[in-house]
């Protein structure tokens, strides 16, 4: 007995549940009861029992504060108090978290064993729980490798010696009920580990934690929000469909805007609801895709290396905050896309990595473990906890907070073994191929899981490579993502665009080019945040010519994009303008909207955000050669090019024909598919955009002259860097 008591003084029992609390005198209640503390604050103690006058005064085994007292027989489950006085005198009372019983059932601990508790959020991580009629929180954290875990917060003044877990063996798991703890209370756990490990780490399940830099983990009661979205929840699997229109809005929350008068403080996610959708709607925009919120300590990595799988950031409110924030959105008909990482982590030491003195999440080996171009580590896919823990993260966002998609970052960085790795740097997979067999396999199972839990949910890949099948099912040994970006199209087009006019003629192939592949998978059209950092410049600077240009090239552009096949994202900023390059600490130039330029610039990506969602020939059939046909691609001497978009319907089409140069084109004629009158819909050149007027006349009538192979043709005038949309009525 006194060795267990040494170590549980010095906090090195890996069994402390085996020691304290109460135990049966000699195995045999009849006897009576031992019950055993460790309260290193208490000079004297004593055991209350629950309708018990008497005190049962503790005994002092050790001078550190380990105490015994011995009890007659009495009924299980003991209820008793720990009254402890201080060497001043004071005197307090405590329940004893080592009178409870463990709340994990063995159907628990098996699933988490076995890698398949698809709601292990549900089990790990601090919950606000009643046992044996008393209210406190139980915790329970994975980390097989320690030899001893305790659950440290102010209500114990951080001392690991006062809460060491019990553990479950076979899974690995640890957990303790604290009695009369509530919603708020700071915690971490610290880990002992093998040769002399000792660290304190975040909760990997935290619901909620401290606004960095601190970085303690925060006791949240989940599922108190109650939701109003029921209309939306029942519509989003039409809204959402791959013939439905998805315009996207993608948002970084810290610097969409501030607040400059209070400090350029952040705006609260009770304050983006009112702000950003009401933004939102007014472009007519269909969806806000969030980089990542998941919580996270750097505000340089723009939330892409992520500590809180399960946490939104604290930065801007409280988890009930957050549900508002999208309960707001879908209320206003605006769907909430997350970006999502599962494919690395920071190093930061409150994190995952190295959590129980061990390579728990991540690989040992840096040739698979270490990602050489951003200084993190990646996730061992090969262990079914950690598949398990990722799974279950994207689970809980699309339970808990109704999240609409998640858009995987990285995913390209997952596929392969040697990405951005030279030779003798990776290790082949079984097979002696580059592929990561482990990480196909979890993404196929992650979106075989969330299509079958939740319908009409979209997964989107950012996936920059020529992976085939990305967005096709597993059954036909696909990925099974709804979407893919296609990387492909953005960079060929930005860097089209970067050409003066006057060369664009030697450079239409990057044109034409992504049309060639457009149909193999269902891409989305990105205009993403990673294209106005580091150098690269606002996309209004990246136009060339001169200012009036600028604007003309950036309104075609945006043309080109919204009749293009393909779901449609745009970065913030991008759609009245911003000049500079986009700064993660500073609010978007909304000054620039008191010019009539950028005015122009908001309504025309307004009209162009109304015009795709109301033609079905521009969003019915993006990913079929149906909803395309070429009219003319080949006038690369002109730098024009015109086609036809199609709806389902077949006499349901428009017409689209774009000038990339500043020479305006009067009697350019297309062939196109019927006759009579077409209407121009939209023209980027039309003066409330800031253009210079020309145009059709509100429409014209096509002639029974053959062109094109169309036995029908019109003769359109074709403004200056301008896109043309028109259809027949």
């Amino acid at each position: 007995m006194q060795q267990d008591i040494h170590r549980i003084v010095t906090g090195t029992h890996d069994n402390p549940f085996a020691v304290l609390g109460p135990h049966a005198l000699d195995g045999d209640s009849h006897r009576g009861w031992a019950v055993r503390a460790f309260l290193p604050d208490a000079s004297v103690a004593a055991v209350l029992l629950a309708g018990d006058s008497t005190r049962h005064e503790m005994t002092r085994l050790d001078p550190a504060g380990f105490f015994e007292a011995v009890l007659p027989k009495s009924s299980w489950p003991l209820n008793y108090q720990l009254e402890q006085t201080n060497s001043a005198g004071h005197t307090w009372q405590v329940r004893d978290a080592y009178a409870f019983p463990p709340v994990l059932t063995d159907f628990d601990v098996y699933l988490l064993a076995e890698g398949t508790h698809l709601d292990a959020h549900d089990r790990l991580g601090a919950h606000v729980r009643e046992v044996n009629g008393v209210r406190g929180v139980h915790f329970v954290v994975w980390a097989p490798n320690a030899t001893r875990v305790s659950v440290v917060g102010n209500f114990n003044h951080w001392d690991g010696r006062r809460h060491p877990m019990r553990l479950h063996p076979g899974a690995g798991v640890w957990e303790i009920f604290v009695p009369d703890l509530v919603p708020g209370e700071r915690y971490k756990y610290e880990i002992k580990g093998r040769d002399e490990y000792l660290g304190l780490k975040a909760d990997p399940v935290a619901f909620y934690s401290e606004v960095p830099p601190n970085s303690a983990s925060v006791v949240w009661e989940k599922g108190r929000h109650q939701w109003n979205d029921e209309p939306w929840m029942r519509q989003r699997n039409r809204r959402q469909a791959l013939d439905a229109p998805i315009s996207v809005f993608e948002v970084h929350l810290g610097s969409w805007m501030r607040v400059p008068e209070e400090g350029n403080r952040w705006l609260t996610y009770r304050e983006l609801a009112q702000r950003l959708v009401g933004h939102v709607q007014f472009l007519g925009a269909t969806h806000i895709e969030l980089m990542p919120i998941t919580e996270f300590p750097f505000d340089g990595s723009w939330g892409y290396q992520p500590i809180g799988y399960f946490a939104p950031t604290s930065r801007f409110g409280t988890p009930d905050d957050f549900s508002y924030f999208v309960d707001y959105c879908h209320q206003h008909d605006v769907g909430v896309i997350l970006d999502w990482v599962p494919a690395h982590f920071p190093r930061d030491d409150h994190g995952l990595r190295y959590f129980d003195g061990t390579h728990l999440y991540e690989h040992s080996d840096p040739r698979q473990g270490e990602h050489p171009d951003w200084g993190t580590v990646i996730f061992n896919y090969s262990r079914r906890e950690v598949s398990n823990f990722l799974l279950s993260s994207a689970l809980f966002w699309l339970d808990e907070y109704h999240i609409d998609g998640l858009r995987l970052d990285a995913v390209a960085s997952m596929l392969y073994l040697d990405y951005s790795r030279k030779a003798g740097e990776w290790l082949p997979n079984v097979f002696g191929g580059r592929e990561n067999l482990d990480a196909i396999t979890f993404l196929k199972r992650f979106n075989v899981i969330v299509h079958d839990r939740y319908p009409g949910v979209l997964t989107i890949a950012e996936e920059s490579t020529a992976w085939a099948n990305v967005s096709r099912p597993t059954y036909v040994n696909g990925l099974g993502f709804s979407l893919k970006w296609n990387m492909g199209w953005m960079n060929d087009t930005l860097r089209y665009f970067g050409e003066d006019p006057i060369h664009r003629k030697y450079h239409h192939g990057l044109l034409t080019f992504p049309l060639w592949y457009a149909f193999n998978e269902n891409f989305v059209l990105p205009l993403s945040h990673d294209e106005v950092v580091h150098g690269k410049r606002s996309l209004l600077d990246k136009m060339p010519g001169d200012l009036w240009q600028k604007y003309a090239n950036l309104r075609l552009l945006y043309g080109l994009m919204f009749t293009e096949p393909g779901k449609k994202l745009m970065f913030m900023g991008g759609e009245f303008g911003q000049w500079s390059e986009w700064n993660h600490n500073e609010s978007l130039e909304w000054h620039l909207l008191s010019w009539p330029s950028h005015q122009g610039l908001l309504r025309c990506m307004r009209d162009l955000n109304h015009l795709y969602t109301s033609q079905p020939a521009l969003h019915q059939v993006d990913f079929d050669p149906w909803g395309f046909e070429w009219i003319d691609f080949s006038d690369a001497e002109g730098s024009v090019v015109s086609y036809v978009r199609r709806a389902r319907n077949p006499n349901d089409f428009v017409v689209v024909a774009c000038n990339f140069t500043p020479v305006p084109r009067v009697g350019y004629r297309i062939g196109v598919p019927t006759g009579g009158y077409y209407a121009e819909l939209f023209n980027g050149d039309a003066g409330i955009y800031g253009g210079s007027n020309m145009g059709n006349s509100g429409g014209l009538h096509a002639e029974q002259l053959s062109w094109h192979g169309r036995p029908w043709s019109i003769a359109l005038t074709l403004p200056p860097l301008a896109a043309l949309v028109m259809k027949p009525q």
